[in-house]
């Protein structure tokens, strides 16, 4: 249970072992519907009576996962929420190189999402949520970003963490120099003085590139840039919510390609 309590309060731990936490039975379930192998599943008493969990632990015991029944309370002990789910799993880590997201057939999906110094682990979670509904390309975390397996992330993700393309760590100049290379054009988001969203070329390849939500991107990286975008508001906000923001940009750009395929569907009749 020491493992599992590092695993689930220690950055330096998770990065060391490669490995995470997923709490509850949604986020076990989207790992096991993504593949994901499972090292390891831990359970309350009882939970196995709980409806729909007794199945989950039975598929994860089938997947090749090992299974364990804990003492009373050990979960709420180690648990990084007030009311802990009654079944948690160690899983590997996810991500992948960035090259990865850089193949062409990935990115001929929709845009790659770079996140340079994203620090809140609800924000990340929920660009990496929108990021997948939306049918991006990836998510790029770079900079001094949050952890993308810290539990909060995790969980604000609901599952998305396990589905997208993730690539992680690098300097944000690297990042957008490989994504230069590959030919991916970058859009920025700033508050104001940008091109309006609904104006700018959000078809693939290209990156938005998302800032640190109270000081934005680093002036220095601007030169690496093709461009910024911002989303017009007609109340007195300074700003939208860097999530807000990216679920505005990514769904925008996936409300085109539908336009786009259904256009395509019609010149072919």
């Amino acid at each position: 249970m020491q493992r599992l309590r590092r695993l689930i309060h220690q950055r330096a731990a998770r990065q060391h072992e490669e490995r995470f936490v997923l709490e509850g039975a949604k986020l076990v379930e989207a790992a096991l519907e993504a593949a994901v192998p499972l090292e390891a599943v831990f359970h309350a008493p009882g939970a196995e009576e709980a409806r729909g969990v007794g199945a989950l632990i039975g598929r994860a015991r089938d997947a090749g996962a090992r299974v364990f029944t804990l003492r009373p309370g050990l979960l709420e002990a180690v648990s990084d929420t007030v009311t802990p789910q009654p079944v948690c799993a160690v899983a590997p880590f996810v991500d992948v190189p960035l090259g990865d997201l850089l193949a062409p057939a990935a990115l001929a999906e929709g845009p790659v999402v770079v996140c340079v110094t994203v620090r809140d682990p609800g924000n990340l979670g929920a660009i990496v949520r929108s990021a997948d509904a939306a049918g991006c390309a990836g998510v790029v975390v770079c900079g001094e970003s949050a952890d993308p397996y810290n539990p909060k992330v995790v969980r604000a993700s609901a599952g998305a963490l396990v589905r997208v393309r993730l690539a992680v760590g690098g300097d944000p100049a690297g990042v957008l120099e490989a994504l230069r290379a590959a030919g991916v054009r970058s859009l920025a988001t700033v508050a104001r003085h940008g091109d309006d969203y609904l104006s700018a070329s959000l078809e693939p390849p290209v990156a938005l590139v998302l800032g640190n939500e109270a000081n934005g991107l680093d002036p220095s990286l601007q030169a690496q840039l093709d461009g910024v975008v911002t989303i017009p508001m007609a109340g007195g906000g300074e700003s939208l919510n860097v999530a807000m923001a990216a679920t505005v940009l990514c769904f925008e750009a996936a409300r085109r390609r539908r336009a786009g395929q259904a256009s395509a569907g019609e010149h072919l009749r």
